[in-house]
């Protein structure tokens, strides 16, 4: 079993799954926004045998909520009648600025950025995530 942390955005799903042990977090891919997304959801689902879904809140910087909250809440309770699986909401501020960094770091040039920076925005909600359930010593 695995978890599947989300980035979900306005037009594209950034997608990882963690390694069977909980402990890291891989980029998947970036799904377009369309009709489509739940059944390439389920697909994933099923091929990575996810049990636990975990998606990125957008929260102020100050902790309110604004409009992409409400979407993403949306989202994930429509994610949770879908496919039966516990869905949670992760404060994900700052994680496109780290993913934005990180490929910068790399110095990956701005055409591919584009290209993966929700799947890596994906990757750093989700090993915040596993992070913070390692440090808490949550069983598995």
């Amino acid at each position: 079993m695995r978890i599947m942390g989300l980035d979900f955005g306005s037009k594209t799903i950034g997608v990882a799954v963690s390694d069977a042990f909980f402990w890291t977090a891989q980029g998947v891919k970036t799904i377009r926004r369309s009709k489509k997304e739940i059944d390439e959801l389920r697909e994933l689902i099923r091929e990575y045998e996810v049990n636990e879904i975990v998606i990125g809140y957008p929260k102020n910087m100050n902790g309110t909520l604004g409009p992409r909250c409400e979407a993403t809440s949306e989202f994930a309770e429509l994610l949770r009648s879908e496919f039966g699986l516990l869905v949670e909401l992760w404060d994900e501020r700052l994680s496109t600025v780290a993913a934005q960094r990180t490929l910068l770091e790399a110095d990956v040039s701005r055409s591919k950025r584009k290209l993966v920076i929700d799947k890596m925005a994906a990757v750093f909600i989700l090993q915040g995530y596993l992070d913070r359930r390692q440090s808490k010593n949550i069983p598995v």
